[in-house]
């Protein structure tokens, strides 16, 4: 029986993920700030997600996806009750992009070169496992892209090493290849991925590339 998913974020990304979650057989529990959407997400899952507040999709999922804007992510974590963030696999999602027009194409984070957002939510919750994945790649690449049967790569990394076998499992149903890069810090390199993936789409309108490592 799949693990009970409660999806943390009503944006592109918690719908496209809750839709991959749905599609392989795991039973989905939508989180928002917005009571008012939930008609609108039910309806964007098929009816076959249930929807709540954070709390109430941090309570039901076995394992938790934060599909936030990186703005909101501590607010919306304090929402969901770090209670029940303990113990449980945390697919972090989230980039560090400021409220801020790209550069010449480059969007901009308000983080530094020797920090990460995922760290800053693994020490505000320490007993979360919390894994950065589906970071640098569009919410419509996620789940099972079609690269003429080559998979791309989908770096990730954490603290916990059962919590990123957790997350492997589930590339693997999505499509991708996985390549572990370690413990948390390793996150100060994998967000920065994101503002590489989306130069081509703001200077020439090219958002269907993914990355993959060669070995």
């Amino acid at each position: 029986m799949s693990k009970n998913v409660g999806v943390l974020g009503s944006g592109m990304v918690g719908v496209a993920l809750a839709n991959g979650f749905l599609k392989h057989g795991y039973p989905v529990k939508i989180g928002t700030g917005n009571s008012a959407k939930s008609k609108e997400l039910e309806g964007k899952t098929g009816r076959k997600a249930s929807v709540g507040s954070f709390e109430d999709a941090a309570k039901f999922g076995e394992i938790l996806v934060l599909a936030v804007k990186g703005t909101a992510a501590e607010e919306v974590i304090r929402a969901a009750g770090a209670s029940n963030l303990r113990g449980k696999t945390v697919i972090d999602t989230t980039n560090p992009i400021a409220d801020a027009p790209p550069v010449n194409g480059v969007i901009q984070y308000f983080t530094s070169a020797n920090e990460s957002l995922m760290e800053h939510l693994q020490k505000l919750v320490p007993d979360a496992r919390f894994v950065k994945a589906f970071s640098s790649v569009g919410n419509a690449l996620m789940v099972n892209p079609n690269f003429g049967g080559m998979r791309p790569t989908m770096f990730i990394c954490g603290n916990d090493g059962g919590a990123k076998q957790d997350v492997m499992t589930i590339l693997d149903q999505f499509g991708w290849e996985t390549d572990d890069m370690g413990a948390v810090e390793a996150a100060r390199a994998i967000e920065p991925l994101a503002m590489l993936w989306c130069i081509p789409g703001f200077r020439e309108n090219r958002w269907t590339h993914a990355f993959k490592i060669l070995k």
